[in-house]
């Protein structure tokens, strides 16, 4: 009887002092003015985006029909993914004070500039910020070409565990073809019949990238240079992209669908950053500061890297456990953990999560 009257009070007690231990890094960020708006960078970002889009697309027409033009493809999905990492931190409110502003920015950006739809992406990512590497609520680690967990594995047919028992290898290549799935994913979001706001915006925004895009190439270049052009820039674009979102999560803990944590611990156990200096951030688009990026979602871009000393050490002083490492090592952590789901089945919630939970 004391026992069972204890334990919700004990449950109680810690699940309050986690709260207040996230109410006390905040009162730190804020005290330090690292949310105010950075108005100046993203203006600065943006135009220069915009112009090195022009730029490209300017050579394009100058350079005419010549394999010359795979140079400026590559350089298009360069442009193109930072594009994406413009448009996420729209989708956060990470640039302006106004959500309006930021969703606009976001949806023109996603749809005119990419040829993405703003809303899917919107939706997902939303999910997968409430939930990072929980099975069933996480969309990133949800049922597809990969499996995340054994009860995915284990849920497959003999052709897919074979392809499973080798998924981390067929990482890399897989990336190759991610920007064409998420503009396969965008067009079917915005036909779909189930509502969605400002369909019609999105449709005539992506209508006209991508069919301007398409056009361009084909009135230009010859169909073979044409056909190269395209597999070179959204080849490069999915390795961008893709490689900038994946060592962020894949082969941290995968928290059981019934498991519930308090929003620090959800974020920091599940996320981990990646060693670097300025080029880094560029090519990562700040997300290689995933830690402080999950914890404060609308803080810009440029605030994360200052804002870690802070949250590590105050992770380190609550007994938390703060990951971060190389991207070569990252990336090694990824396959390796990719292909442990097919090859030993191992128990994913035999790590730091449950160890940290147990004590």
């Amino acid at each position: 009887m004391t026992t069972a009257t204890e334990t919700p009070a004990l449950r109680g007690s810690a699940r309050e002092r986690h709260v207040s231990a996230y109410a006390e890094l905040s009162k730190l960020v804020q005290a330090a003015g690292l949310l105010k708006r950075r108005y100046a960078y993203y203006w600065t970002l943006m135009l220069g985006t915009v112009a090195a889009f022009a730029a490209i697309w300017v050579g394009f027409a100058l350079l005419g029909d010549s394999w010359y033009q795979l140079l400026l493809a590559a350089a298009l999905a360069v442009v193109l993914a930072q594009f994406g990492f413009i448009g996420h931190e729209g989708s956060h409110r990470q640039i302006f004070a106004s959500h309006r502003w930021n969703e606009w920015t976001g949806r023109v950006i996603s749809g005119l500039f990419t040829g993405l739809s703003y809303s899917w992406w919107m939706r997902k990512h939303t999910r997968h910020h409430l939930n990072p590497n929980k099975e069933g609520a996480d969309p990133d680690i949800g049922p597809g070409v990969l499996a995340f967990s054994p009860v995915a594995y284990h849920q497959r047919g003999p052709v897919g565990r074979w392809f499973a028992n080798r998924q981390g290898w067929f990482f890399f290549p897989l990336l190759l073809l991610e920007g064409i799935a998420l503009h396969v994913h965008s067009i079917q979001n915005i036909l779909r019949r189930e509502r969605l706001e400002h369909r019609w915006v999105e449709i005539l925004f992506i209508t006209v990238r991508l069919g301007g895009y398409l056009a361009a190439l084909f009135i230009v270049l010859p169909p073979g240079k044409a056909i190269a052009f395209f597999g070179v820039q959204m080849g490069l674009f999915g390795l961008l992209l893709g490689g900038a979102f994946a060592p962020n999560h894949k082969g941290m803990p995968i928290v059981p669908a019934s498991m519930k944590i308090d929003f620090l611990r959800r974020q920091v156990l599940m996320s981990r950053n990646i060693k670097g200096g300025p080029v880094i951030d560029l090519a990562m688009g700040g997300l290689n500061y995933q830690v402080e990026h999950h914890l404060f979602p609308s803080m810009p871009r440029p605030n994360l890297r200052r804002v870690q000393p802070i949250v590590r050490e105050f992770c380190e002083r609550h007994g938390v456990t703060y990951t971060e490492t190389s991207l070569a090592g990252s990336y090694k952590i990824v396959v390796q953990y990719l292909n442990d789901v097919g090859l030993k089945a191992r128990d994913p919630f035999e790590c730091p999560l449950t160890a940290q939970y147990r004590t």
